[in-house]
């Protein structure tokens, strides 16, 4: 029998991937398009809405854009972390940071657009899924893993 032959790995073929590559891919996903839709509602603000809306329905619509694209990067840094650490509070997080970007900044475009109140009525539902997925973050990282 002859020598054996050991194959040499890389650092990153050994290396263990304890995170959740589907739930990272889904949740930077959900980040990247609605950081480039939140982009493409302030510069349709910005420009086509500036004279057609009220002062007061513009500043609304603006916090909508402002906000969606916050937590659109959050949600891409978030994703980051699912993949590497893969934490439940993580997973969590993206998904309270989608459902409540969808409703937040959907409610305020909706509220500042049609100027019907029932909008707002469904924005704190999306500022407490905002809470409380920051708050999810939180948990992840002080108990780490």
């Amino acid at each position: 029998m002859g020598d054996r032959v050991t194959p040499t790995l890389t650092a990153s073929e050994t290396a263990a991937t304890p995170g959740d590559t589907r739930a990272a891919r889904w949740i930077g996903t959900a980040g990247a398009k609605l950081g480039f839709l939140g982009v493409a509602a302030g510069a349709f603000g910005a420009h086509a809405l500036k004279h057609q809306m009220v002062p007061a329905m513009l500043e609304v619509y603006d916090t909508a854009a402002r906000y969606q694209i916050i937590h659109a990067l959050a949600l891409v840094l978030t994703a980051l972390g699912v993949q590497q650490r893969g934490l439940a509070s993580w997973r969590a997080a993206g998904w309270l940071f989608v459902i409540g970007t969808v409703l937040f900044s959907g409610s305020l475009y909706a509220l500042s657009l049609t100027q019907r109140g029932m909008w707002g009525a469904v924005t704190p539902v999306g500022g407490v899924c905002l809470l409380a997925g920051w708050a999810c973050l939180a948990i992840g990282w002080w108990r780490g893993r």
